[in-house]
């Protein structure tokens, strides 16, 4: 059996996947409350910051699910 088919597959879905991070990187700051929501939260001590994006990321989570579920039917 040649493997070349699935690798051709393979290559293409992580290419499509790649220029979908890409977008979202370029796109990402314009999109209004994404990385400020309530539940991100942000500590500043002196020279210090963390930031921890709770909400966004579970967010991001549950649109992601959503979507790799509709896709894998």
């Amino acid at each position: 059996m040649n493997p070349l088919p699935e690798f051709g597959k393979m290559l293409l879905i992580l290419g499509v996947v790649f220029v979908v991070i890409g977008l979202f990187l370029m796109l990402g700051p314009k999109i209004p409350l994404l990385g400020k929501l309530p539940g991100d939260f942000i500590i500043r001590r002196g020279n210090f910051t963390l930031y921890f994006p709770l909400a966004t990321s579970i967010l991001l989570s549950i649109v992601l699910t959503l979507i790799f579920f509709i896709f894998r039917k």
